[in-house]
This record gives structure tokens, sequence and C-alpha cells, in this order.
């Protein structure tokens, strides 16, 4: 695999995809700031529907973890974006897969109801501050949560004091919507946490490797077969060339053609998709429409 000549390099030599992970804000869509509507991208519904007819393998990765995976993928099937249940993923997906394998049996959630469902549905007991159990934990999950309180800071802080680790769903500081960059709640929280308690955070969601190689697993491939879709050369794009995958840029979020041209070869994208429906003929998969 070598790197393009540039950010939209058409002749760029990229290992052939067999399977896809797509970002979902500013990639599929773009929702408004509350999550509460989705405007879809051009070529989205097109491309999945395409993808799903040629039994080529596809995986959504959200860093948002306000739903849970199936509440999502049925909320994008509500505005025509065909994923089944098991194809959309989210940051609580990875961190119920991680704590189990850690023997992690109790957790504090600051965080909606989403984002520990997913966690309680993998057996690990999870609890919330103010509750008689917020001490008696080994990790704190920090996901979505827009109304977080000084008091539930406080609370991870004293699990983390007490010896709990800390994860966390996202540490992205912005991430695309319809009204433009919005702030990432989780970023602002961990950063509280992090600077009372100077503890580690575990990242489940992208770009931390633990999530390319849970979807690696998901959808049966090494990442070497694997072509990442994304908005954000911080995110996405960074994680692909980490990990080997091949990245594939977009320019309907964060980043524009121009601001792709400006990225330094770790965030830089080996192919730059000016229409997603590029994915069917670009050369980067399997039975592609041109060759």
């Amino acid at each position: 695999m070598t790197q393009a000549d540039g950010p939209h390099s058409g002749s760029a030599t990229v290992r052939t995809a067999k399977g896809f992970m797509f970002d979902l804000d500013g990639t599929l869509l773009l929702s408004d700031r509350s999550l509460g509507g989705y405007e879809v991208l051009p070529g989205a519904i097109e491309v999945l529907r395409d993808l799903r007819r040629r039994a080529v393998p596809f995986v959504v990765l959200t860093n948002g973890s306000a739903f849970r995976p199936a509440a999502q993928a049925s909320r994008l099937r509500s505005i025509g974006l065909e994923v089944e249940d098991q194809q959309m993923l989210t940051p609580s997906s990875v961190a119920a897969d991680l704590m189990v394998r850690a023997r992690i049996k109790r957790v504090l959630i600051l965080g909606s109801s989403g984002v520990g469902d997913v966690l309680a549905e993998a057996g690990i007991e999870v609890t919330h501050p103010g509750s008689t159990q917020a001490l008696d934990v080994q990790a704190v999950y920090v996901g979505w949560h827009p109304e977080c309180t000084m008091k539930d800071i406080e609370a991870a802080c004293n699990a983390i004091w007490g010896g709990a680790k800390l994860y966390v769903a996202s540490d992205v500081p912005f991430f695309a919507t319809k009204h433009g960059r919005t702030l990432g709640y989780s970023y602002a929280i961990v950063g509280a946490i992090r600077r009372l308690t100077k503890a580690r955070a575990l990242i489940t969601g992208k770009p931390s490797l633990h999530a390319l190689r849970f979807v690696a697993k998901k959808l049966n491939l090494p990442i070497r077969d694997i072509a990442v879709v994304g908005d954000d050369p911080l995110v996405e794009i960074i994680m692909a060339q980490r990990g080997g995958a091949t990245a594939l840029g977009v320019v309907t979020g964060m980043t524009n053609i121009d601001d792709w041209g400006r990225q330094p070869e770790l965030q830089r994208p080996h192919h730059v998709l000016t229409d997603l429906r590029e994915i069917l003929t670009c050369g980067v998969m399997p039975l592609c429409l041109a060759t």
C-alpha cells in the first residue's frame, strides 16, 4: 500500500477493501445538536444499499453513546439507511467487550441511559452518582452526558481515588452537526476528572485501536482488509493509519478538500471522496463498477 500523491488522487494505490467501517455524523448524516433530527447526506442511502446487494460486510461506528446500538440502528432505518442492529456499534459496544475481558463486575456510569445499557446487557452491573454503590465500583465510564453536574464529577473522582479505572466513550472535542461543530460532552467532563485525579483514561471509541480491533472482529476480517470512512483527520483517519486499514476521507463533515490537503501524513487519508458514491467506483472495493 502506498500513500496517495495528494489529498484527492484517483490514481492512488490502496489495498482493495473487503469490508467497510463508516463513521456516522458528518459521513452518513448530520444530526441537530440535540440529536433529535437527522439529515441524510448525499449518497449514503445508495452506498449502504449497494454494499448490502453485493454482500460486502460493513458496520457503522459512531462516537455517540446516547443510544443503545439497536435503538440507533432503528433510527437510521427510519430515515432510509439500511443498517441492521448488529451492524451498529458505539463506544459502549467496545467498552462492554473490554470490561468483560477485564472481569469488571460493577461500573459507575456518567451518562444518559443509553450509555450504560450495553454494559448491563453484557452482564455488568451499572450504578450512577448518588447511589449507595457509587464508591464500590471497579470502573468509571463517561459517555454522552449533557446534564452532568459537579456532583457527578465528584462521584467519579471519589470512585477513582478508591481504585476504579477510568473508561471514556469519546475524547473528541467536537463532532459535525447540521448546525456546525458541536461540543463533545465527554471530552469536557473527562478533562475535569483527569485534572483532579491524574487518572489515565482508556478510550473505547475512535480513534482507539481497541475500537478498530473490535470492528475487525465484527467484520471477521483482518484490519488490513478494512476501509475506514470518516470526516475527521484526528478520529477515523488517524485510527486507520495507525492500525493499518485503508483511510477514506469525506468532505461532508468536519474537513473540506483544502483542509485534507493540509494534514500531516498520519492524518491524511489514502483517498478523499468528494461524493460518498465514489466508494463504488474508486478502486478500493471488490466487484467495483470501474476497474
